[in-house]
């Protein structure tokens, strides 16, 4: 592709939004022509972001008024809820345009579903039923067509990663899964809220929405697809005093008389080749440290103490990986571009 990609971010002054320019303003193949945003609306995004102030990019706008036909791209980074009008009146303007949703809108492939998770009917089904889920690595066939693709929760992410190859070749007992999960408080967006401040969050660790964290859903959704059956699995969220990161313990029955060295075996297998998931060797630890400000993931593998069980860790940065990189990986993708482009910014240690 000789020309650039017009992209445009819906909820640019977020997070997700953030870390998605920061990224895409160093693809040699990505032009940021339009970035919205609501209370910040006509700030320059060095205002809102002091460390984007380097950047030549255009001011913060209203959705309403950008001229959606002249873009090719167009990323979502907006809180849960609120995309699926938008995203239906940008492709009622530009139905060529392709959506690359970071929000929670079109993960869920039931209606029924989404309404029990998130309290309200979908207000856009017909693309509801249209979206893609986005996990680059194992839907890459069906997201290089995709006109709306819908970007995978963090938590999702990361367990996704670690348990779909291992469920889909029977090595574990998929009515058996546990996940303890762990992320930074920037996966709590940036909006002002009691748990999230420095003296209510620092030097301490909490569980949030215990047995019912709207990720649940969704991971039940693609091991059950990968499974052949509906499924239920035991998932805890914690909030970690950091940025950034990600972590998350997989606790697994083994089946079929599986050892922990074929679920390492498996994930390698699955992911050779793959330029952003990396199996840890024998006995190395994943650890946020060795993903952080990357689109890389690590996942590492251990025997139980207990007979018949396994320990599988996966680490990824909520922000990169976890959203705004997949995002941008989704993109290469679709637009056929090299995979890695615009992506192999190496972790940031220490």
């Amino acid at each position: 592709m000789s020309e650039k990609i017009r992209i445009g971010v819906l909820g640019a002054s977020g997070y997700t939004g953030a870390d998605l320019v920061r990224l895409a303003a160093r693809h040699p193949k990505v032009d940021i022509a339009a970035l919205t945003a609501n209370t910040h609306a006509g700030k320059a995004m060095g205002e809102v972001f002091p460390h984007l102030a380097l950047l030549d990019l255009p001011r913060l706008t209203p959705w309403e008024e950008v001229d959606w036909t002249k873009l090719d791209a167009v990323f979502c980074g907006l809180p849960h809820g609120t995309t699926q009008e938008i995203t239906a009146a940008v492709l009622e303007a530009n139905p060529e345009a392709r959506i690359i949703d970071m929000s929670a809108d079109f993960r869920l492939r039931e209606r029924a579903t989404y309404a029990e998770w998130y309290g309200h009917e979908h207000r856009a089904p017909a693309l509801q039923e249209e979206a893609v889920y986005g996990l680059t690595e194992h839907y890459r066939a069906e997201i290089r067509d995709a006109r709306l693709i819908a970007c995978p929760g963090c938590y999702p992410t990361a367990a996704l990663l670690a348990l779909l190859p291992l469920v889909r070749a029977g090595l574990v007992v998929a009515e058996d899964i546990l996940i303890d999960a762990k992320s930074g408080v920037t996966g709590a967006g940036r909006g002002l809220k009691q748990n999230t401040l420095f003296a209510e969050a620092g030097e301490g660790l909490s569980p949030y929405s215990v047995a019912r964290h709207r990720h649940a859903p969704e991971i039940e959704q693609e091991l059950g697809r990968a499974a052949g059956q509906n499924l239920t699995v035991n998932f805890t969220p914690h909030l970690i005093p950091m940025s950034r990161g990600e972590l998350v313990t997989c606790y697994l029955r083994l089946a079929g008389g599986a050892s922990a060295e074929d679920l390492r075996q498996r994930l390698a297998e699955d992911y050779a080749g793959e330029p952003f998931v990396k199996v840890a060797p024998e006995g190395v630890v994943p650890q946020t440290q060795n993903v952080r400000g990357s689109n890389y993931a690590q996942v590492g593998v251990f025997a139980d103490r207990i007979a018949g069980r396994a320990i599988v860790v996966a680490v990824i940065d909520n922000l990169v990986k976890g959203s705004a990189g997949q995002a941008l990986q989704n993109m290469n993708v679709a637009f056929a571009l090299e995979e890695s482009e615009g992506l192999l910014q190496l972790p940031l240690f220490p």
